[in-house]
């Protein structure tokens, strides 16, 4: 699993701080109104958690880079809400308290190396959550995974750094590999490499769905690409919404 190590110094100017308002939105739409306390896997640097709790959320974030974690709490106390962080890892979850939903989104996920470790997140989630909890998250689609991905390249140069990603086909089925390169500048004025090498896989869709009814989950809608529409052929992301 990746523990985004460098990348957590770029990752707000290379994400599209956009697609944030539509995890929310998302969020919003198929949380019962009566949802009070949230736990986001896979946090990551904040910017979801700190919208929620603008929500007027009770919001506890986790996720396994500490480095992501220190962005995620200076966010916080810039924005003036109060989040709990904790480090730690989704596939052990035992011990963390009980919430009215969780979420799991950026296809955090798809960094799982098995259907073991996901049938292991899908059964923490749902110790993590009330009688009648709401899961959602969002994975990779196997079009995303299978037609778009293998051969894709982004490269972004600003002033102070470079940002290269490449993606190449991995060796197990329906998985990818992405090649992060960066070039940071210090203090000095010099550039410095870092590398690092990031693997994603995803599965069809009733793999899923099987690994959440053996995790507890009475009901999975699925959706795709931020809408409330099934998803077709083509879609890039699937969205699930599951009831404990």
């Amino acid at each position: 699993m990746a523990f985004y190590e460098d990348f957590s110094r770029v990752y707000d100017q290379v994400m599209d701080q956009e697609l944030y308002d539509d995890w929310l939105a998302f969020t919003k739409r198929h949380l019962p109104a009566s949802t009070q306390s949230i736990f986001e896997l896979a946090c990551g640097s904040g910017a979801l958690s700190v919208r929620l709790a603008q929500e007027g959320y009770q919001v506890t974030g986790l996720d396994i880079s500490q480095e992501m974690l220190t962005l995620a709490s200076q966010k916080a106390r810039q924005a003036g809400v109060k989040i709990a962080f904790k480090a730690g890892d989704m596939r052990e979850l035992s011990g963390l308290g009980k919430f009215d939903a969780v979420t799991c989104y950026s296809d955090s996920l798809c960094y799982l190396e098995n259907l073991e470790e996901l049938q292991a997140t899908f059964d923490g989630v749902s110790d993590l959550l009330a009688d009648g909890g709401t899961f959602i998250f969002d994975v990779h689609s196997l079009h995303q995974i299978d037609e778009v991905f293998p051969n894709y390249s982004y490269h972004e140069n600003a002033e102070d750094f470079a940002f290269l990603w490449d993606s190449f086909e991995g060796d197990v089925p329906h998985s990818i590999v992405h090649e992060l390169s960066f070039f940071i500048q210090g203090e000095d004025g010099r550039f410095t490499r870092k590398d690092e090498v990031h693997e994603e896989r995803t599965y069809p869709l009733e793999d899923y769905l099987s690994r959440l009814a053996a995790a507890g989950f009475t009901q999975a809608v699925v959706c795709a690409d931020f809408t409330d529409e099934a998803p077709q052929e083509d879609a890039k992301r699937w969205f699930f919404v599951c009831k404990k």
